[in-house]
């Protein structure tokens, strides 16, 4: 199967009331521990690249990793840039396989994002590629991407109709209080989203494929092993999973998850020398860190997106 486009995918997700999980990838391992649980479970899956997996892995061996797993399994998947910070890293994904790009212009002003939106929308859809927007800005740091609680801001509901317009886009993600990366939000402070926001966004686009970044849960199984195990994850707090179900049986058709994946990688590689101090095989350590990763994507799979069976 090649890869596709999420055109499709969103379609069937919004009239399903269900969300396709968008799951970063950096290396060999991560890629099969995803697509193996996905395969196993029928269901379509966005593999997802930012720009510092870029730097660490290489696009040429990120875009052939991708190749492989499909090869492997006969599921429907999108290659997916996130966070494409300029129209020439959307360009250069464009030109080098993807299907699906995300340019993230919400630090412009509004009139510099939709001109700067615009313009990679154009050179994608001629190229048959999609592109997903942002509008609103969340906090957190994940690779690339650094926002200070001062500066993040929830998605204004008016500005929605006029920036899709003008624009383009096929998928728009907005804030509505999820965050980057582990440290979502304070220890004592109700972790809580913005569904009034989404609602009224959903109104002003019917039937418009929402995405929501910074969606990881922050499985505190995996935060148990690791500070059992030497590391220093105290206070680590996600985005609780009934949330995100909920909202992926509105208008939310895309939910990204990285961090998760990084924790349970990590839980298995510390474990695994942390037990055995004399154990020095990558093979070792890195099966069990693939291992929780397929785990966790497929209870992602079952219990948050809903898209078992749906490839």
């Amino acid at each position: 199967m090649a890869l596709v486009t999420t055109k499709e995918m969103f379609n069937k997700a919004y009239a399903g009331g269900y969300a396709i999980g968008a799951f970063n990838v950096n290396n060999m391992e991560i890629v099969q521990g995803i697509t193996e649980a996905a395969g196993e479970l029928n269901s379509p899956i966005i593999l997802q690249v930012s720009a510092g997996a870029r730097k660490y892995a290489n696009h040429t061996y990120l875009v052939k990793l991708v190749e492989a797993a499909l090869a492997e399994n006969n599921i429907p998947i999108a290659l997916h840039l996130d966070h494409g910070a300029d129209f020439d890293i959307c360009k250069s994904c464009i030109d080098g396989g993807f299907t699906s790009v995300m340019i993230d212009g919400s630090h412009h002003s509004f009139k510099d994002n939709i001109e700067l939106t615009r313009r990679v929308v154009e050179y994608a859809h001629s190229k048959g590629v999609v592109v997903e927007g942002e509008l609103g800005q969340l906090a957190g740091i994940e690779d690339d991407v650094n926002v200070s609680d001062e500066n993040a801001s929830y998605t204004h509901p008016d500005e929605v109709e006029e920036f899709v317009d003008k624009t383009g886009v096929d998928s728009l993600a907005i804030a509505i209080g999820t965050s980057h990366g582990a440290f979502k939000f304070k220890p004592g402070q109700k972790p809580q989203l913005r569904f009034d926001i989404l609602d009224e966004v959903s109104k002003r686009l019917p039937n418009f494929p929402i995405v929501l970044h910074g969606a990881s849960s922050v499985s505190q199984e995996y935060v148990k092993i690791i500070q059992e195990h030497g590391g220093q994850l105290a206070d680590a707090i996600g985005i609780p999973e009934d949330m995100l179900r909920q909202a992926a049986r509105s208008a939310v058709c895309k939910i990204n998850i990285d961090s998760d994946l990084r924790l349970a990688m990590t839980a298995g590689i510390r474990q695994v020398l942390f037990e055995n101090p004399a154990a020095f095989d990558p093979r070792e350590y890195l099966k069990v860190g693939r291992a929780n990763v397929k785990a966790l994507v497929a209870h992602k799979i079952k219990n948050v997106l809903g898209s078992e069976n749906k490839a």
